[in-house]
């Protein structure tokens, strides 16, 4: 928030300015955790913490349960049974990171549809948007290659079926998806290519982090009222904001322990929950199992995927304009990497002048019909691609296309949004004298009978 008016680290002692001159590393922390931050942020904003909290965790524990597994297909399998059953602690290790994947993703598609809500990806913090999903798509993969790694029925013949994918593509689908596979079909070369990437990509992901941290920082946090912080003077504004420590460290850290509460009575109790029975059972290239479903965060994409079929009329559009090239299959393609494509264009797809869905009554009623329907996918995606299963998934994803591709455009020109606030202070206020208007007077105000 270089642009926001406030104090900075200024060091005092002998030692303190010599370090600050050669590695300025004190004054960077002081800025971080003192840095001005909007005072009316709500519980959305505190998913930020819990995703830096699973990252760590991921790191962590893939990092041990990388000691004691074997990239190779013929022992891969056993190399995690030896975890589970030998290691000291590693069954909770690896129910910890395959859990923690889990949570991982819950997270981040909150922290993306707060910030759909809120209008975090409208100007000046485009970049930031950006930044985010590609974070987003590298999880992604990196969770999907994981998958891979306990060489499983599942994670074998998924691994077939989205390396797949890649041969759709016209020209040069082939040698694509034979050197992501290291050869002609799913192998140990496969699985040591996903091994070295799935180890790689979550530093990555750290470094991008960083810098997606870094971005918002420069640019200020948005806030519920969509209103920004104002920049006049560091009287003016002090009476919008607070430093990020105490107020919002504690009450990111509470979040955190009740968030974990939950986590742990998962990994506790039921583990396997979101697990596949048939991943329990080696990878078998010649027993295909009976419906193959990925992980249920890929879950809503994967049902796009399947929705259009070559009996689609957009289908059959898209196949004869291209003179046959586009056929179905590379159509699902397209519109699985569409789907997430329109979201990162969302910072230009919005015409809307009003940053907040709080203050937009029409964009309101799309965006939770939107949340249901990503619901709806992710259910549908779970269930075999026939009978009315097909015809939901189509509909889900005509809705989602409709509302990035459509409906946010037109709502910019025929909405007619409220008034917003003039003031973070004023919004600030306006919610506290809410909350103690529905929570009823104070015991001493109340009258006696």
């Amino acid at each position: 928030m270089s642009g926001i008016p406030h104090d900075h680290y200024e060091p005092k002692t002998g030692p303190e300015k010599w370090l600050d001159r050669r590695l300025p590393i004190v004054g960077l922390i002081y800025n971080t955790l003192m840095i001005p931050t909007p005072k009316n942020l709500n519980w959305w904003w505190i998913w930020g913490i819990v995703l830096a909290f699973c990252l760590v965790l991921q790191i962590v524990t893939g990092i041990v349960l990388v000691m004691h597994y074997t990239p190779h297909a013929d022992m891969a399998f056993n190399s995690v049974e030896h975890i589970m059953r030998d290691v000291n602690g590693g069954y909770m290790l690896r129910y910890l990171h395959a859990n923690g994947a889990s949570l991982f993703f819950f997270a981040v598609y909150i922290h993306i549809f707060r910030g759909l809500y809120y209008g975090s990806y409208k100007a000046p913090r485009e970049v930031t948007w950006i930044i985010g999903m590609l974070i987003y798509l590298l999880m992604m993969a990196t969770g999907f290659m994981g998958y891979v790694l306990p060489w499983g029925q599942m994670s074998f013949w998924g691994a077939t079926v989205i390396t797949g994918l890649f041969g759709a593509i016209p020209g040069i689908g082939e040698p694509i998806q034979t050197w992501l596979l290291g050869g002609p079909a799913v192998g140990n070369a496969t699985l040591n290519r996903f091994f070295s990437l799935h180890y790689l990509l979550p530093f990555v992901i750290a470094g991008l982090v960083i810098l997606h941290v870094w971005a918002f920082h420069n640019t200020g946090n948005n806030n519920p009222s969509g209103v920004e912080v104002r920049r006049g003077s560091k009287e003016e504004a002090e009476k919008d904001t607070l430093p990020f420590w105490p107020y919002f460290v504690i009450k990111d850290l509470f979040a955190l322990v009740v968030v974990l509460l939950v986590f742990w009575a998962i990994v506790a109790f039921m583990p396997n929950f979101l697990g596949h029975p048939d991943n329990y059972i080696m990878a078998n290239p010649l027993s295909t199992p009976a419906h193959i479903v990925p992980e249920w965060y890929y879950l809503p994409f994967y049902a796009i995927l399947r929705a259009f079929t070559a009996d689609v009329w957009v289908v059959i559009a898209a196949n004869w304009l291209s003179f046959g090239i586009i056929d179905a299959k590379f159509f699902g393609v397209l519109a699985m990497f569409g789907a997430i494509a329109v979201m990162a264009l969302t910072p230009w797809l919005d015409t809307s002048s009003v940053r907040s869905g709080r203050h937009r009554p029409m964009f309101k009623s799309f965006f939770w019909l939107l949340a249901v329907d990503f619901v709806v996918l992710m259910w549908v995606g779970a269930m075999p691609a026939e009978g009315i299963y097909t015809n939901i998934s189509l509909i889900g994803s005509a809705y989602w296309f409709g509302y990035f591709l459509i409906i946010l455009p037109l709502l910019g020109v025929l909405e007619r949004p409220t008034t917003p606030p003039a003031t973070i202070e004023q919004d600030f206020k306006a919610q506290v004298k809410a909350k103690a208007k529905k929570s009823g007077p104070a015991p001493e105000q109340i009258p006696a009978e």
